[in-house]
């Protein structure tokens, strides 16, 4: 007996099943009058909002791209939204990588899946991507009065 086209991608290590997935025309970004391609810049900013929009996110970025993306800003070249934010979009599917500042005090494990949700929704609904996965790296803790700039020195 021979070995059908999909036994034979089975034997090379794809499954059926995952053939019978990435091979469907179930994606709502799909359709016989054509496709829609999302840009990873879109996703990004998606994603941004979305994470902001969890209580207890003090900031997204890490120290050092915070005050890169604060000089950028201030000239005019830099975009907050996408600060901390990292993407991978294919055909139907987004990976997000985030790295963000947590409130003192906050459960970051409660954080990390209020985030998680609110990312896929987010995504999920307004581009019809499929989230496989949204990692979070909390790399600061925010505490009340950090953001307070130091005093000017007073000329005497």
């Amino acid at each position: 007996m021979s070995a059908t086209p999909q036994d034979q991608k089975t034997q090379s290590g794809v499954s059926g099943a995952a053939l019978a997935r990435s091979g469907s025309d179930d994606s709502p970004l799909a359709s016989e009058q054509g496709s829609t391609s999302i840009a990873e810049g879109v996703v990004t900013k998606v994603a941004g909002i979305a994470t902001r929009e969890v209580p207890g996110v003090y900031a997204l970025g890490g120290g050092a791209a915070r005050a890169l993306g604060s000089v950028t800003q201030r000239v005019g070249i830099g975009d907050e939204r996408t600060q901390g934010v990292s993407v991978e979009v294919g055909e139907r599917e987004a990976a997000v990588d985030l790295t963000l500042v947590v409130e003192y005090g906050e459960s970051i494990p409660q954080i990390a899946e209020q985030i998680r949700s609110n990312v896929k929704k987010r995504i999920e609904g307004i581009t019809g991507l499929t989230v496989t996965e949204v990692n979070i790296a909390v790399n600061d803790l925010h505490f009340p009065g950090d953001e307070q700039p130091d005093e000017p020195a007073r000329v005497a």
